[in-house]
């Protein structure tokens, strides 16, 4: 059974039983939760393994906050426009969730827009479940980026809250700019990258490399993989290789990222190799 299945039929063995992410989602789902929470007493009362499973405890974790602080980071000026829903509906139709999996992503993401949301609180016990995963931390908030430029622009409310939410994860400002560069480079100039997509939509690796990269320009290209023009051939190859064992689909996964993501960890590593080619081809080497 997988871990969103096990958290549908009451096995709690594995699950976040409190805090701000174990009550978000409880909120998501309801009667469900607290049934299963019974349950999990139970089986430690009796001696039981709950809790035992890291890997699913952090899957759902990584779920649980990336699409309540979604919520949270589109409201963050204010006002929740189409755009920011219509791109919050395009990943979850891009992870292809099936209907209970989508009903909890939307019910997570209207919890983060609420005005008492506990976002230090989420952000603090995400990090105490995933532990060292700076990888995992790096793609949720490259999704966090995405979402903020839904409507095509960043507001700078939004900016203040994704700096904050980076510090909290342990990333320097540059690393956020990085990730921001790596983002708008697979933008179109309609927004969203997920924007039109059906569920049957997604291209394959190697397509979505050929489409980024025609669509980059060479000075986005050096910024996605943060080097310069003036950066050694040996230098954009270290940080091609780095950049791409950091987003490697199956290490992450590994690490933590629900399989059903992994559409958007593919993306990730075909707009780095998009720009790795697009510099290649520049400088001939």
């Amino acid at each position: 059974m997988s871990w969103w299945g096990k958290v549908l039929g009451g096995t709690f063995g594995f699950v976040i039983g409190g805090g701000p992410l174990g009550a978000l989602i409880g909120a998501a789902i309801g009667g469900v939760f607290d049934k299963g929470m019974e349950q999990m007493e139970a089986e430690e009362g009796a001696g039981g393994s709950a809790g035992s499973d890291d890997q699913e405890r952090i899957q759902l974790a990584f779920f649980t906050a990336t699409f309540s602080v979604m919520g949270h980071v589109a409201k963050a000026d204010g006002h929740v426009s189409k755009d920011e829903i219509r791109h919050a509906e395009a990943v979850m139709n891009h992870m292809q969730l099936p209907p209970d999996m989508r009903k909890a992503a939307i019910n997570l993401f209207n919890e983060g827009k609420k005005s008492d949301f506990d976002l230090n609180g989420v952000l603090t016990q995400f990090r105490q479940e995933a532990g060292r995963r700076t990888n995992l931390y790096r793609m949720f908030l490259e999704i966090q980026i995405q979402a903020a430029y839904a409507d095509g622009s960043m507001d700078h409310r939004e900016r203040t809250v994704l700096l904050s939410v980076s510090k909290q994860l342990g990333f320097p400002e540059f690393v956020f700019r990085q990730l921001e560069a790596l983002v708008r480079a697979g933008m179109g100039a309609g927004g969203g990258a997920y924007q039109g997509r059906s569920r049957s939509g997604y291209s394959g690796g190697h397509q979505e490399t050929g489409r980024r990269s025609a669509e980059m320009t060479l000075a986005e290209a050096y910024e996605v993989l943060g080097v310069t023009a003036d950066s050694s051939a040996q230098e954009v190859k270290r940080a091609y290789r780095r950049l791409i064992s950091q987003h490697h689909p199956d290490k992450l996964v590994a690490k933590g990222l629900p399989e059903e993501m992994i559409r958007l960890a593919n993306e990730k590593s075909a707009k780095i190799s998009g720009a790795y080619d697009l510099i290649k081809d520049a400088r001939g080497f």
